[in-house]
């Protein structure tokens, strides 16, 4: 069975801007894609050299940043870090509990990744391409969820639904778990606080903090061109499928994809599926599955 490696895998499907034609080396985070011009490894090391190294703090549902450069004057970088609104810290602790951490294994394949209860009957939204890549589908393939206090349980793959890159997992009643409230169709602003919830690199119970960057983003996703909540909380491999979730605590979208930089990891640029999508699609798998 599938466990937690700390690697992420897995990635979700690489971002590419719409307005790029296709096979152009400007594409973003598509692993073995083509080679980077000249001019895109200008962009590049322009881009590194400007990072900022974010360091995300789950344990009590804080998320902080470190930026190295001047020495702060004294007592400013305490005043940074009580910046963290309090409505954050109080959603991460309703969020928490909700979230799983959703490992799949099946014909020699695995992935892990995130996933979050969305109804009263343990019915769990996760993305499909964590089932998918990880051979949960095949025959003998199995899937199994962990919760946030440790437990493990198996977990039967209700539907998948490949063009929204939405799934369905059902878990037994003994799992216990608090399905999250769901944002109303139109209430998500840009620029409004989000967390994002799930195991990046395997570390379950992660929070991460950000803001939404912008609304009906159009992106294609794998082979799909999707609408997308674009946010610049940090979204790592192994987030995949975990929720975006508001102040109050309510989710605004499923996390699925990251732009990259040659494959680096978060740049602070991440995609959702709206929340609203989301339900919609998972509603009509449960009705054909139960």
């Amino acid at each position: 069975m599938a466990t937690q490696t700390g690697l992420g895998e897995p990635r979700g499907p690489w971002f590419i801007s719409p307005d790029l034609e296709a096979g152009r080396p400007d594409v973003l985070g598509v692993p073995g894609g083509p080679t980077l011009t000249r001019a895109s490894r200008r962009r590049r090391a322009l881009l590194a050299a400007l990072a900022v190294v974010a360091l995300s703090i789950a344990s009590g549902g804080l998320a902080g940043g470190y930026v190295a450069s001047r020495e702060l004057p004294a007592g400013q970088g305490k005043a940074s870090a009580a910046a963290v609104p309090p409505d954050l810290v109080a959603a991460a602790a309703q969020v928490v509990p909700g979230v799983v951490s959703v490992m799949v294994e099946g014909g020699g394949k695995s992935a892990t990744g995130s996933g979050f209860a969305i109804d009263d009957v343990h019915h769990i939204v996760t993305n499909d391409h964590i089932v998918a890549r990880g051979g949960g589908g095949e025959p003998g393939g199995a899937v199994m969820v962990e919760t946030s206090d440790g437990r493990q349980f198996a977990a039967q793959v209700v539907g998948r639904d490949s063009s929204s890159d939405i799934a369905v997992l059902r878990v037994p009643p003994s799992v216990g778990l608090a399905s999250l409230p769901l944002a109303k169709p139109g209430a998500t602003r840009v620029g409004e606080p989000v967390l994002a919830v799930g195991s990046p690199l395997g570390l379950s119970g992660t929070v991460t903090a950000g803001i939404i960057s912008a609304l009906d983003r159009q992106v294609r996703l794998g082979d799909n061109r999707h609408t997308a909540v674009q946010t610049d909380a940090s979204i790592n491999p192994g987030n995949s499928g975990g929720p975006l979730v508001n102040a109050r605590g309510e989710v605004v979208g499923v996390n699925t994809a990251i732009a990259t930089i040659d494959g680096s990891g978060s740049i602070g640029i991440g995609f959702a599926i709206p929340i609203e999508q989301a339900q919609q699609v998972a509603d009509t798998i449960i009705g054909k599955g139960g």
